[in-house]
Parts: structure tokens; C-alpha cells; sequence
């Protein structure tokens, strides 16, 4: 099944499904993915939210952010830790009712181009890319920040030969030498470095406006119904990451963090390498929630509309980001 397909079922589903948020539970139920280790799990597996929000919460595994949108869309779901962004825009896009409300987490490292090193392509020559032939799953996050990255350089892609790939084949095919450049996310990302040099790492992108990140999200009726509950949510969540931040207690966050996720602690102490997890402050700053943020979701659906993948991007994504309730937070 092809991008496009995926998410204009996705897109059809959702439509359906927007506006019909049912009544929320007595408790609350909390989406989050397995094999995504995070500081919160700390809080979670500690019962620190059931302390600090004073209900019971079901939290529930996901495998995919669109599934997180449509178990919010009906109602099952109230707050969604480290959806996908694309997932979000898709679903937003269709007219989902739903906020960004804080930044789960930062991984620029793990999702960006590369270009072979047979070249010696860097920063001063990216020009060269011109007339080359570069692998990029097209309609995602990693196409908008392939197309930000050679506004940036100023190189004129329409002279590239551009061919759509996933991750992992992309990975395959620079490996043998078939691709100049390939871009791509997730464990793709280290077989792709060993065979090519990035032109900007993912502090250098963050820096010209090209984030790669997952957010909790909720729906927009949840968040002005239950500002406080919400509020102390975010709460919990800000001081587990302010403690990692810090190195505080780091091998018990580790264990409590790999355990959840289940997965092996050693792969785990490695894998949160590649993560950055952004305090409050900066969270509330332009470059994320205070503007950033919502322009990045602009862009990357303007890339799915381009693609054939959405039928339409809103005009503006200003009023799916509510940092109301983390600016509350900070203020606990």
C-alpha cells in the first residue's frame, strides 16, 4: 500500500470521525508507543501522575500516531504522549479538533540526509548536488526536511533526479552506491551514515527552522474542559524530563525507562542518545510552541497536499497549538 493511499484512508476515516468526541471517562486513558524509551515512563511506572492528577489512568500502547488520532476522534483516548507530528498534521488537516499542548521529544539526528562520501560534498559545495540523484520517502517529515535544507544551501532541485524510497530501502541503495544523496528517519538513519556525511546535524537544522519531533497532543474540547487536570499532566511530565536533563538518578530512570518500553537496557541507554528532550522554557519559546511550530506544520502539510496525499492544508495551524495549559504548568 502506497503513502497516498495510507493517508487519504486515513484522511476519509478521520473526516467521519471529527466532532464525534465522546464523554470523557472517569479516568483517564493515556496513548504512548512501546520501544520509545522517555523520561515520563519514570513518572509513569512511579504513579506519579495518579499522585499529582488524583484519578486513575489507563495507559494504552499504540503502534502507529494515526491510530493515536483516531482513538482520540472517538472518544477513547484523551491525551496522546509523543504522537508524530506528520500523523497529527494529517489528521488536523481533515478537520480533527486537536491541540499540540507540549514537545515530547527532539530527534534531529534521527531523521536527515546524507550525502556519499565518495563525493565530498560538504557545507561549501552543496551546489554540487545539482544533477544528482537523491532517495527520499516521499510525503513525510524527511522530504520537508530535504526541501528546507536545499532552500537553505540554494540548490535548485528541480535539476535532481528524485525518487521515492523508504527508509530502509533507501538505506539499501546508497549502501550499494545507486543513490548520490538519500534521506530517511529511525534505525534507517545508522546504515545510512555509514556510507555518507550529513551536510547539517540536527542542531544545525533546528537552527534554520527544520525540527524533528513527536508532541502530546489532545483533543481541543479535552484541553478547555479539564485545564487544570491537563495542566498537572504537562507538570509531571516537565519535571521527569528537567531530572533526566539534570543527571539525576540516571540509572533508575534507564531501568524504569526500558522496562515500559520493553526493551533491553543496554539498547536503551543507546537509543535515548539520539533524543533531546526541550525544558519548558524553551518549549514556550518562537522556536518551538511560540511560533516555530506551528509554521513547521504549515510546511509539512503543504509537502502531503503537494504530494497527492491530503486533499487540502488548513491556512494556518496557529489554533492547533494551545500552550496555555504548559505555560500553567510552569507556573506550578
Amino acid at each position: 500500500m502506497t503513502l497516498k493511499t495510507k493517508l487519504a484512508g486515513t484522511v476519509a476515516a478521520l473526516a467521519m470521525t471529527a466532532g464525534a468526541q465522546a464523554a470523557m471517562a472517569q479516568d483517564l486513558t493515556v496513548a504512548y508507543f512501546l520501544e520509545w524509551p522517555m523520561p515520563f515512563q519514570y513518572a509513569k511506572v512511579m504513579g506519579k501522575y495518579e499522585e499529582a492528577l488524583g484519578v486513575d489512568i489507563n495507559w494504552v500502547s499504540f503502534d502507529t500516531g494515526t491510530a493515536m488520532s483516531a482513538a482520540m476522534a472517538s472518544g477513547d483516548v484523551q491525551i496522546s504522549v509523543s504522537q508524530g507530528l506528520p500523523p497529527f498534521v494529517v489528521a488536523t488537516s481533515a478537520g480533527q479538533d486537536l491541540q499540540v499542548v507540549d514537545v515530547a521529544v527532539s530527534y534531529s539526528e534521527n531523521d536527515n540526509c546524507f550525502v556519499a562520501e565518495a563525493l565530498e560534498i560538504d557545507k561549501a559545495s552543496v551546489k554540487e548536488l545539482e544533477g544528482k540523484k537523491v532517495g527520499i520517502p516521499i510525503g513525510t517529515a524527511a522530504h520537508y526536511g530535504f526541501l528546507k535544507q536545499m532552500s537553505h544551501f540554494g540548490v535548485d532541485i528541480t535539476t535532481m533526479e528524485i525518487v521515492d524510497m523508504a527508509p530502509p530501502e533507501g538505506a539499501a541503495a546508497f549502501s550499494q552506491g545507486s543513490l548520490d544523496m538519500v534521506c530517511g528517519y529511525g534505525a534507517s538513519v545508522q546504515r545510512m551514515a555509514e556510507h555518507g556525511n550529513v551536510l547539517l546535524t540536527g542542531a544545525e537544522k533546528e537552527e534554520v527552522g527544520i525540527l524533528v519531533f513527536d508532541v502530546t497532543s489532545v483533543p481541543a474540547s479535552f484541553a478547555a474542559e479539564n485545564e487544570e487536570l491537563l495542566a498537572k499532566f504537562l507538570k509531571v511530565t516537565a519535571d521527569a524530563n528537567a531530572a533526566w536533563n539534570a543527571g539525576e538518578d540516571t540509572e533508575a530512570y534507564l531501568t524504569a525507562m526500558a522496562e515500559d518500553a520493553g526493551m533491553e537496557l543496554e539498547a536503551t541507554r543507546e537509543y535515548v542518545k539520539g533524543f533531546s528532550f526541550p525544558s519548558v522554557e524553551d518549549q514556550l519559546s518562537s522556536t518551538w510552541l511560540g511560533g516555530n511550530v506551528q509554521a513547521f506544520m504549515l510546511g509539512v502539510a503543504q509537502v502531503f497536499r503537494d504530494a497527492g496525499s491530503i486533499p487540502s492544508a488548513r491556512d494556518s495551524y496557529e489554533s492547533a497549538v494551545n500552550s496555555a495549559p504548559l505555560q500553567a504548568a510552569s507556573e506550578m
